[in-house]
Protein backbone atom coordinates (compact mmCIF):
# COMPACT_ATOMS: atom_id res chain seq x y z
CA UNK A 1 0.00 0.00 0.00
CA UNK A 2 1.12 3.42 -1.10
CA UNK A 3 2.07 5.70 1.63
CA UNK A 4 -0.68 7.86 2.98
CA UNK A 5 -0.38 11.63 2.63
CA UNK A 6 -1.24 14.93 4.45
CA UNK A 7 -3.41 16.53 1.77
CA UNK A 8 -4.82 16.39 -1.82
CA UNK A 9 -4.32 19.34 -3.53
CA UNK A 10 -5.28 21.00 -6.88
CA UNK A 11 -2.03 20.79 -9.41
CA UNK A 12 -3.91 21.60 -12.88
CA UNK A 13 -6.75 23.12 -13.58
CA UNK A 14 -8.65 23.66 -17.32
CA UNK A 15 -11.78 24.48 -19.09
CA UNK A 16 -13.57 23.89 -22.02
CA UNK A 17 -17.14 25.84 -23.17
CA UNK A 18 -18.99 25.30 -26.69
CA UNK A 19 -17.93 28.08 -29.42
CA UNK A 20 -21.54 28.77 -29.76
CA UNK A 21 -22.72 31.95 -27.55
CA UNK A 22 -26.61 32.50 -27.25
CA UNK A 23 -27.45 36.12 -25.82
CA UNK A 24 -30.49 37.33 -24.30
CA UNK A 25 -31.48 39.14 -27.26
CA UNK A 26 -31.83 36.21 -29.16
CA UNK A 27 -33.67 34.14 -26.59
CA UNK A 28 -36.18 37.23 -26.73
CA UNK A 29 -36.97 35.65 -30.52
CA UNK A 30 -37.67 32.06 -29.01
CA UNK A 31 -39.64 32.52 -25.75
CA UNK A 32 -41.69 35.48 -24.53
CA UNK A 33 -39.10 37.01 -22.24
CA UNK A 34 -36.79 40.11 -22.92
CA UNK A 35 -33.27 41.08 -22.12
CA UNK A 36 -33.74 42.88 -19.08
CA UNK A 37 -36.13 40.95 -17.27
CA UNK A 38 -33.54 38.22 -17.47
CA UNK A 39 -30.80 40.14 -16.13
CA UNK A 40 -32.93 41.76 -13.53
CA UNK A 41 -33.86 37.87 -12.45
CA UNK A 42 -31.22 35.97 -13.31
CA UNK A 43 -27.67 38.22 -13.96
CA UNK A 44 -27.37 36.44 -16.78
CA UNK A 45 -26.80 37.98 -19.92
CA UNK A 46 -25.74 34.99 -22.37
CA UNK A 47 -24.77 31.49 -22.32
CA UNK A 48 -22.63 28.78 -24.33
CA UNK A 49 -24.48 26.15 -26.55
CA UNK A 50 -23.11 22.72 -27.68
CA UNK A 51 -23.35 22.00 -30.92
CA UNK A 52 -26.03 19.16 -32.19
CA UNK A 53 -23.04 16.67 -32.42
CA UNK A 54 -21.33 18.18 -28.90
CA UNK A 55 -21.61 15.84 -26.24
CA UNK A 56 -21.24 16.19 -22.22
CA UNK A 57 -17.75 13.71 -23.05
CA UNK A 58 -16.78 16.21 -25.79
CA UNK A 59 -16.72 18.73 -23.58
CA UNK A 60 -15.14 17.10 -20.64
CA UNK A 61 -12.37 15.65 -22.90
CA UNK A 62 -11.12 19.11 -24.20
CA UNK A 63 -11.44 20.30 -20.16
CA UNK A 64 -9.47 17.27 -19.12
CA UNK A 65 -6.65 17.59 -21.56
CA UNK A 66 -6.11 21.64 -20.38
CA UNK A 67 -6.20 20.47 -17.25
CA UNK A 68 -3.09 17.92 -17.55
CA UNK A 69 -1.17 19.97 -19.94
CA UNK A 70 -1.72 22.58 -16.47
CA UNK A 71 -0.21 20.07 -14.54
CA UNK A 72 2.00 18.58 -16.52
CA UNK A 73 0.94 14.62 -16.52
CA UNK A 74 0.30 12.50 -18.80
CA UNK A 75 -2.87 10.94 -19.15
CA UNK A 76 -1.08 7.18 -18.31
CA UNK A 77 -0.03 8.54 -14.89
CA UNK A 78 -3.77 9.55 -14.08
CA UNK A 79 -5.13 6.84 -11.52
CA UNK A 80 -8.81 7.68 -11.34
CA UNK A 81 -11.05 9.67 -13.01
CA UNK A 82 -14.74 10.62 -11.91
CA UNK A 83 -17.41 12.85 -13.65
CA UNK A 84 -20.33 14.47 -12.11
CA UNK A 85 -22.75 14.84 -14.72
CA UNK A 86 -26.57 14.84 -14.69
CA UNK A 87 -26.53 14.86 -18.76
CA UNK A 88 -24.21 11.43 -19.36
CA UNK A 89 -23.99 10.73 -22.81
CA UNK A 90 -25.42 7.76 -22.19
CA UNK A 91 -26.98 5.45 -19.38
CA UNK A 92 -23.98 3.06 -19.56
CA UNK A 93 -20.89 3.29 -19.94
CA UNK A 94 -20.37 6.27 -17.90
CA UNK A 95 -19.07 9.41 -18.96
CA UNK A 96 -15.52 9.21 -17.18
CA UNK A 97 -15.63 5.51 -18.96
CA UNK A 98 -15.49 7.60 -22.11
CA UNK A 99 -13.35 9.89 -21.14
CA UNK A 100 -10.56 7.70 -20.11
CA UNK A 101 -10.46 5.98 -23.16
CA UNK A 102 -10.70 9.03 -25.78
CA UNK A 103 -7.79 10.69 -23.54
CA UNK A 104 -5.66 7.45 -23.45
CA UNK A 105 -5.57 7.16 -19.23
CA UNK A 106 -5.69 3.11 -19.03
CA UNK A 107 -4.34 2.89 -15.81
CA UNK A 108 -7.40 4.90 -14.47
CA UNK A 109 -10.60 3.64 -12.68
CA UNK A 110 -13.68 5.75 -13.77
CA UNK A 111 -17.15 6.42 -12.70
CA UNK A 112 -19.56 9.06 -12.59
CA UNK A 113 -21.22 11.51 -9.68
CA UNK A 114 -24.86 13.00 -10.05
CA UNK A 115 -25.41 15.02 -7.56
CA UNK A 116 -26.18 17.85 -9.88
CA UNK A 117 -24.60 21.45 -9.25
CA UNK A 118 -23.05 19.88 -6.17
CA UNK A 119 -21.71 17.55 -7.87
CA UNK A 120 -17.45 18.70 -8.86
CA UNK A 121 -17.07 19.53 -5.23
CA UNK A 122 -18.81 15.76 -4.74
CA UNK A 123 -16.52 14.45 -6.95
CA UNK A 124 -13.80 16.60 -5.38
CA UNK A 125 -14.29 15.13 -1.89
CA UNK A 126 -14.66 11.61 -3.21
CA UNK A 127 -11.07 12.26 -4.76
CA UNK A 128 -9.46 13.20 -1.90
CA UNK A 129 -9.84 10.06 -0.06
CA UNK A 130 -8.62 8.31 -2.53
CA UNK A 131 -5.48 10.77 -2.42
CA UNK A 132 -5.01 11.31 0.88
CA UNK A 133 -5.14 7.40 1.93
CA UNK A 134 -2.17 7.02 -0.32
CA UNK A 135 -4.47 4.70 -2.26
CA UNK A 136 -4.31 6.79 -5.89
CA UNK A 137 -1.33 9.96 -6.52
CA UNK A 138 -3.12 11.51 -9.10
CA UNK A 139 -6.92 12.17 -10.08
CA UNK A 140 -8.93 13.98 -12.13
CA UNK A 141 -12.31 15.14 -11.57
CA UNK A 142 -14.49 16.63 -14.06
CA UNK A 143 -17.57 18.48 -14.04
CA UNK A 144 -19.23 18.98 -17.47
CA UNK A 145 -22.81 19.42 -18.35
CA UNK A 146 -24.94 19.91 -21.96
CA UNK A 147 -28.15 21.62 -20.55
CA UNK A 148 -29.41 22.72 -23.50
CA UNK A 149 -30.14 18.94 -24.51
CA UNK A 150 -32.85 18.35 -21.89
CA UNK A 151 -33.79 22.18 -21.77
CA UNK A 152 -37.66 22.96 -22.95
CA UNK A 153 -36.83 26.57 -24.71
CA UNK A 154 -40.29 27.10 -24.42
CA UNK A 155 -40.28 27.53 -20.59
CA UNK A 156 -38.96 31.05 -19.83
CA UNK A 157 -38.40 30.20 -16.08
CA UNK A 158 -35.67 27.35 -16.97
CA UNK A 159 -34.52 27.95 -20.62
CA UNK A 160 -33.00 31.77 -19.32
CA UNK A 161 -30.76 29.81 -16.99
CA UNK A 162 -29.08 27.64 -18.43
CA UNK A 163 -25.67 26.58 -20.38
CA UNK A 164 -23.42 24.22 -21.30
CA UNK A 165 -19.86 23.60 -20.55
CA UNK A 166 -16.93 21.68 -18.50
CA UNK A 167 -14.17 22.32 -16.10
CA UNK A 168 -11.35 19.60 -14.94
CA UNK A 169 -8.89 19.18 -12.05
CA UNK A 170 -5.93 17.17 -11.63
CA UNK A 171 -5.49 16.18 -7.91
CA UNK A 172 -2.44 15.14 -6.51
CA UNK A 173 -0.96 14.57 -2.31
CA UNK A 174 0.72 18.22 -1.41
CA UNK A 175 2.61 19.47 1.59
CA UNK A 176 0.50 19.86 5.11
CA UNK A 177 -1.65 22.46 5.45
CA UNK A 178 -2.17 23.46 2.02
CA UNK A 179 -4.73 21.96 -0.63
CA UNK A 180 -8.05 20.62 0.57
CA UNK A 181 -8.25 21.45 4.04
CA UNK A 182 -11.98 19.98 4.35
CA UNK A 183 -15.32 19.43 2.55
CA UNK A 184 -18.96 19.21 3.69
CA UNK A 185 -21.20 17.35 1.58
CA UNK A 186 -25.31 16.89 2.13
CA UNK A 187 -28.43 15.95 0.91
CA UNK A 188 -32.35 16.26 1.29
CA UNK A 189 -34.13 14.01 -0.61
CA UNK A 190 -37.52 14.95 0.05
CA UNK A 191 -37.03 18.67 -1.38
CA UNK A 192 -35.81 16.39 -4.64
CA UNK A 193 -38.96 16.50 -6.26
CA UNK A 194 -38.71 20.29 -6.85
CA UNK A 195 -36.11 19.74 -9.22
CA UNK A 196 -36.04 16.52 -11.29
CA UNK A 197 -35.04 15.53 -14.87
CA UNK A 198 -37.61 12.17 -15.00
CA UNK A 199 -36.77 8.88 -16.87
CA UNK A 200 -38.21 8.70 -19.86
CA UNK A 201 -40.43 6.04 -18.83
CA UNK A 202 -40.97 6.93 -15.65
CA UNK A 203 -44.77 7.36 -14.49
CA UNK A 204 -47.02 10.20 -13.02
CA UNK A 205 -47.03 9.04 -9.57
CA UNK A 206 -42.95 8.79 -9.30
CA UNK A 207 -43.39 12.32 -10.42
CA UNK A 208 -45.16 13.37 -7.62
CA UNK A 209 -47.70 15.28 -9.63
CA UNK A 210 -45.46 18.16 -10.45
CA UNK A 211 -47.51 20.55 -12.22
CA UNK A 212 -44.62 21.14 -14.96
CA UNK A 213 -43.21 17.70 -15.19
CA UNK A 214 -41.94 16.68 -18.71
CA UNK A 215 -40.34 13.51 -19.03
CA UNK A 216 -37.84 14.46 -21.52
CA UNK A 217 -36.50 18.41 -19.62
CA UNK A 218 -35.68 19.82 -16.55
CA UNK A 219 -38.28 20.56 -14.40
CA UNK A 220 -37.95 23.02 -11.76
CA UNK A 221 -40.25 24.53 -8.92
CA UNK A 222 -37.97 28.42 -8.86
CA UNK A 223 -39.08 29.28 -5.75
CA UNK A 224 -38.77 26.64 -3.57
CA UNK A 225 -35.33 25.95 -4.45
CA UNK A 226 -34.42 29.81 -4.21
CA UNK A 227 -35.75 29.50 -0.71
CA UNK A 228 -33.36 26.31 0.17
CA UNK A 229 -30.10 28.09 -2.02
CA UNK A 230 -29.75 30.88 0.25
CA UNK A 231 -30.61 29.06 3.39
CA UNK A 232 -27.89 25.99 2.59
CA UNK A 233 -24.82 28.18 0.60
CA UNK A 234 -24.38 30.65 3.99
CA UNK A 235 -25.06 27.03 6.10
CA UNK A 236 -22.52 25.06 4.12
CA UNK A 237 -19.88 27.67 3.98
CA UNK A 238 -19.58 28.23 7.79
CA UNK A 239 -19.91 24.45 8.06
CA UNK A 240 -17.24 23.51 6.28
CA UNK A 241 -14.70 26.81 7.49
CA UNK A 242 -15.85 25.29 11.06
CA UNK A 243 -14.58 21.80 9.99
CA UNK A 244 -11.01 23.20 9.00
CA UNK A 245 -10.97 25.51 12.13
CA UNK A 246 -11.04 28.95 10.11
CA UNK A 247 -13.82 31.49 10.23
CA UNK A 248 -15.58 33.89 7.58
CA UNK A 249 -12.66 36.09 8.02
CA UNK A 250 -9.96 33.98 7.02
CA UNK A 251 -11.01 33.30 3.30
CA UNK A 252 -10.06 35.22 0.86
CA UNK A 253 -11.86 33.91 -2.28
CA UNK A 254 -15.96 32.30 -2.91
CA UNK A 255 -16.42 30.35 -5.55
CA UNK A 256 -19.73 30.02 -5.00
CA UNK A 257 -21.98 27.64 -7.72
CA UNK A 258 -23.34 30.52 -10.53
CA UNK A 259 -27.00 29.98 -10.62
CA UNK A 260 -28.69 33.08 -10.12
CA UNK A 261 -27.32 36.87 -8.93
CA UNK A 262 -29.92 37.42 -6.50
CA UNK A 263 -28.96 33.68 -4.62
CA UNK A 264 -25.11 35.14 -4.67
CA UNK A 265 -25.89 38.41 -3.04
CA UNK A 266 -28.10 36.82 -0.44
CA UNK A 267 -25.26 34.43 0.69
CA UNK A 268 -23.58 37.46 0.86
CA UNK A 269 -25.29 39.16 3.40
CA UNK A 270 -25.99 36.39 5.67
CA UNK A 271 -22.04 36.00 5.92
CA UNK A 272 -21.53 39.32 6.21
CA UNK A 273 -18.59 39.72 3.79
CA UNK A 274 -17.89 42.09 0.85
CA UNK A 275 -19.43 41.15 -2.20
CA UNK A 276 -16.06 41.32 -3.84
CA UNK A 277 -14.95 38.51 -2.18
CA UNK A 278 -16.97 36.54 -4.17
CA UNK A 279 -16.34 35.33 -7.59
CA UNK A 280 -19.12 35.56 -10.30
CA UNK A 281 -19.09 34.94 -13.89
CA UNK A 282 -22.37 33.75 -14.01
CA UNK A 283 -23.03 36.57 -16.24
CA UNK A 284 -21.49 34.89 -19.07
CA UNK A 285 -22.25 31.45 -18.84
CA UNK A 286 -25.45 30.67 -16.89
CA UNK A 287 -25.75 27.85 -14.28
CA UNK A 288 -23.89 25.06 -16.12
CA UNK A 289 -24.50 23.08 -13.01
CA UNK A 290 -21.81 20.52 -12.27
CA UNK A 291 -19.36 22.78 -14.70
CA UNK A 292 -20.75 25.84 -12.46
CA UNK A 293 -17.62 25.69 -9.87
CA UNK A 294 -14.66 24.49 -11.68
CA UNK A 295 -15.40 27.22 -14.53
CA UNK A 296 -15.29 30.27 -12.15
CA UNK A 297 -12.21 28.53 -10.29
CA UNK A 298 -10.49 28.79 -13.79
CA UNK A 299 -10.91 31.96 -14.28
CA UNK A 300 -10.15 33.33 -10.73
CA UNK A 301 -7.46 31.44 -10.82
CA UNK A 302 -6.12 32.62 -14.08
CA UNK A 303 -7.34 36.44 -13.33
CA UNK A 304 -5.26 36.38 -10.80
CA UNK A 305 -7.81 36.73 -8.08
CA UNK A 306 -6.32 33.30 -6.16
CA UNK A 307 -2.84 33.33 -4.96
CA UNK A 308 -0.18 30.40 -3.75
CA UNK A 309 -1.67 30.27 0.26
CA UNK A 310 -5.10 31.75 -0.45
CA UNK A 311 -7.89 30.64 1.44
CA UNK A 312 -11.02 29.33 -1.35
CA UNK A 313 -14.12 28.32 -0.21
CA UNK A 314 -16.47 26.21 -3.16
CA UNK A 315 -19.82 26.33 -2.49
CA UNK A 316 -23.05 25.05 -4.33
CA UNK A 317 -26.09 23.09 -4.08
CA UNK A 318 -28.01 21.78 -6.63
CA UNK A 319 -30.79 19.07 -7.94
CA UNK A 320 -31.56 16.17 -5.30
CA UNK A 321 -31.85 18.43 -2.93
CA UNK A 322 -28.01 18.33 -2.41
CA UNK A 323 -25.43 21.20 -1.13
CA UNK A 324 -21.83 20.62 -0.88
CA UNK A 325 -18.49 22.68 0.34
CA UNK A 326 -14.69 22.73 -0.03
CA UNK A 327 -11.81 24.96 1.95
CA UNK A 328 -8.63 24.89 -0.16
CA UNK A 329 -5.66 26.75 0.87
CA UNK A 330 -4.22 27.52 -2.70
CA UNK A 331 -1.04 25.64 -3.39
Amino acid sequence: MNQVKANAGIVGIGIYVPEKILTNDELEKMVDTSDEWIKTRTGIAQRRVASDHEYTSDLAVKAAWNALKDANLHPQEVELIIVATITPDMHSPSTACIVQDKIGAVNAAAFDINAACSGFVYALTVANQFITTGCYNNALVIGAETLSKITDWTDRTTCVLFGDGAGAAVLQAVEDNKGILSTHIGADGSMGKHLTIPNLHIDSEKLNNHPSANPRVICMDGPEVFKFAVKIMPEATLKVLEKAGLSIDDVDVIIPHQANLRIVDSAAKRLNIRKDKLFINLERYGNTSAASIPIALYEAVKEGLIRSNDVVVLVGFGGGLTWASAVVRWI
